[in-house]
């Protein structure tokens, strides 16, 4: 949606308070918190913390995959630059975390960590194929979330299809980490902290100073709203500015948590595996699944793993959200192309996602803040995947 469009969608009659949803998704993350509680507080308040990230995600309609396309198309960098003002107030919020974890062997109990992964051929493949599916599936991973709780019938058919793709990868990965690899090289451990956010910041005002020129005179969402009211924060919509600072911060307060940053795809695939497993397969066969980590996330439980916990507050807050913006519309038709576009684009997002160690947030957002290099290797082959992914977008009967 270009700048103009969304003005004359935002100027539209506001559709009635949908309450039934809005109570429905309430009481649901009240009782998960509940239930969740049982076993400590940790788990319930990062299910609620992913109810929050719902909340800003959706009335914000803060998107990676429309934000590029936006920008490739129309020049609208809105998004675009609402990304890097999260990237850098996560960044000093990271900072301040881990190195007090460092210094006092710990906060809330655990020693933190930042998000890190090596540099290498598999990141580059996997964050390709991921920007060029997240354009015909039509949301990056956290879309996927929050428009499913929206209502969506489409995204629930990209979700499905991400979750196979991410656990197909996951039988594959033996080979890929094989390939070609620096290892993982983080700034702050290279470096210290101070001059990590020093060159990372820098480079964050770089390319939006790249941006601001490349963009000229066109029209752009703005980033903050003079009308925003107390009434506009229940309902929406949100300005950008809000919801990246509420995504960054509410990273932080998951890594303060979890003992490590926001993730979302390691969900898709422990859920397809323990299908697979429902159904006959055997772990046992697989290098992946024998790792303790792995292994034991497929052990226990889905309400033991963090990411999974997250992933179902953030649908739910959608939901709240949606009802709330009056906009819960669940849709039943879904040409045959439509379709098509959504299973090829979740298979790609599911495998690229899961050899690249993560999607938009885990390995992008995450990645960054954490300044660990693969994060900024994800973005490079990212963004020419998203531009293969707009021209084939027509083919499947998509509009840009």
């Amino acid at each position: 949606m270009a700048f103009s469009d969304a003005a004359v969608a935002d100027r539209a009659p506001r559709p009635p308070l949908q309450y039934f949803v809005a109570i429905a998704g309430v009481l649901a993350l009240a009782v998960g918190a509940s239930v969740l509680a049982a076993d400590g507080w940790r788990m319930a308040a990062l299910f609620l913390i992913g109810g929050l990230l719902g909340v800003s995600l959706y009335h914000a309609a803060f998107g990676f995959t429309s934000a590029y396309r936006n920008a490739y198309l129309h020049r609208d960098v809105s998004g675009i630059v609402a990304q890097l003002v999260m990237l850098a107030v996560a960044m000093v919020i990271f900072a301040l975390l881990i190195s007090a974890s460092e210094m006092s062997g710990g906060i809330f109990g655990r020693r933190l960590g930042g998000a890190l992964a090596p540099l290498g051929v598999q990141v580059a493949f996997g964050a390709f194929i991921f920007g060029l599916g997240m354009q015909l599936g039509g949301a990056c991973g956290s879309g996927t979330l929050y428009t499913v709780g929206g209502g969506s019938l489409r995204m629930l058919v990209t979700l499905a299809a991400f979750c196979l793709g991410g656990f197909w990868a996951s039988l594959d990965m033996p080979w890929w980490r094989q390939t070609p690899s620096l290892g993982a090289i983080s700034l702050a451990a290279e470096f210290g902290w101070g001059p990590a956010l020093a060159l990372q910041l820098g480079l964050l005002a770089l390319i939006w100073w790249g941006l601001r020129r490349w963009s000229g005179a066109v029209d752009q969402r703005p980033l903050w709203r003079d009308d925003f009211t107390w009434r506009r924060l229940l309902i929406g919509p949100w300005p950008l500015l809000l919801a990246a600072l509420m995504l960054a911060a509410l990273n932080g307060l998951t890594v303060a948590i979890a003992g490590h940053p926001w993730s979302i795809t390691w969900g898709y695939t422990l859920w397809a595996a323990k299908l697979a497993q429902a159904m006959g397969w055997d772990p046992a066969s697989s290098p992946f699944w024998n790792g303790s980590f792995a292994a034991r996330a497929l052990g226990r439980g889905l309400w033991f793993d963090v990411t999974t916990v997250m992933n179902g507050g953030i649908i739910l807050g959608a939901m709240m959200a949606a009802g709330l913006a009056g906009r819960f519309k669940p849709g039943f038709r879904l040409p045959l192309k439509s379709l098509a576009a959504a299973l090829i684009g979740g298979l790609m997002m599911g495998y690229g996602a899961r050899i690249a160690y993560g999607c938009n947030i885990g390995a992008f957002f995450s990645g960054v803040a954490s300044t660990s290099l693969h994060g900024w290797l994800w973005i490079a082959f990212a963004l020419p995947g998203t531009w293969a992914g707009l021209h084939l977008r027509p083919w499947f009967g998509l509009k840009n």
